[in-house]
């Protein structure tokens, strides 16, 4: 164990880094979730299944804003994260000024992973050479990313997408991670965590029971689990759980699968990751995941998902009201 009085001359990221590297000690050991749920911290009672019904890859496309709009408009879709390096912001900042109550966050964006459609680094390639490939753009792995770019590189970067979103107007009700690169190092997420510390801003975390994140994501929840509890009492909302493979599922009867979902979750709060497109002629060009993505819209706007959502009596929130509602939480 590696325990540490803070200097008082210590910066408060420098203590943040301190706690951050003294609990990697426990990484390689199970923490089971005890007490009550995030949901019940947050206000919720213990049998409330809250979910959050997220839209990733806003601003990568039109086609990708067109359906992550419907998703929202004409279905249960209610947040998303958008891609600020990508080209088609604009159009979404657009939106969110006329919209501006929207729950939505950056997904900040460390990769470039198409072959044809690619973006950079909003930081500049000098600034951060070591998260860019021969072409000047991102790179288009998480491993090449890990095998090249530092973690200076990495929050020099994450604070251009954040100031960017600022520029345009854009409100940031959250913080996630394209691809999961923020997860895949612990000096990387460190990073992640000191920026949404420092400016108070929501950062997705499952550290509940985690049913479905230990599943998809077993790795990557054992080392996170230590830091749950830094982040909550750095005035944070964290989540129960976190369902990240739908878009990857089979596109038949895709309605009926999340019907399916819905109703298999615990209680506490889940967020369930989609990647709703309305596909262009080009838009398969761009992903060979276009039909995937169509079924999520297809989803995401079905009246029998609505139905089941009523019917099960589940309770639909954003990463807003979790941050008021963790405002109001004294511990």
């Amino acid at each position: 164990m590696c325990i540490r009085i803070p200097n008082k001359s210590q910066t408060c990221y420098q203590n943040i880094a301190l706690l951050l590297l003294c609990m990697q000690v426990f990484v390689d050991k199970p923490v089971l979730a005890e007490g009550p749920s995030y949901a019940e911290r947050l206000g919720w009672q213990a049998e409330d299944v809250v979910i959050i019904l997220h839209v990733d890859d806003v601003g990568m496309s039109h086609s990708s804003n067109i359906g992550a709009i419907q998703s929202v408009e004409q279905g249960a879709a209610n947040s998303w994260a958008v891609m600020m390096p990508c080209p088609w912001v604009s159009e979404i900042a657009d939106y969110l000024h006329a919209n501006p109550k929207m729950d939505s966050g950056l997904h900040l964006t460390l990769t470039s992973e198409w072959k044809r459609y690619r973006w950079g680094p909003l930081s500049g390639k000098k600034t951060v050479p070591g998260l860019v490939d021969n072409e000047g753009c991102l790179w288009r792995s998480v491993p090449q990313v890990l095998a090249s770019a530092s973690a200076d590189e990495i929050e020099i970067e994450i604070r251009a997408q954040v100031d960017r979103a600022l520029d345009l107007g854009i409100p940031i009700t959250h913080l996630d991670s394209h691809m999961g690169t923020l997860f895949a190092h612990p000096d990387y997420f460190q990073r992640y965590v000191k920026v949404g510390i420092e400016k108070q801003i929501p950062i997705l975390v499952p550290g509940g029971h985690l049913t479905y994140a230990r599943q998809e994501n077993g790795d990557a929840v054992k080392a996170l689990k230590p830091f749950i509890q830094m982040i909550w009492d750095a005035g944070l909302p964290v989540i129960d759980d976190l369902h990240t493979h739908f878009t990857s599922q089979a596109n038949e009867q895709k309605p009926e699968q999340l019907v399916a979902l819905l109703k298999s979750l615990q209680p506490g709060i889940t967020e369930i990751l989609f990647h709703a497109s309305d596909p262009s002629d080009i838009f398969p060009v761009i992903t060979g995941s276009s039909a995937h993505r169509k079924g999520d819209l297809e989803a995401l706007t079905s009246p029998i998902v609505q139905e089941a959502i009523e019917s099960e009596g589940i309770i639909l929130t954003t990463w807003r009201e979790l941050m008021e509602r963790r405002s109001k939480v004294k511990s």
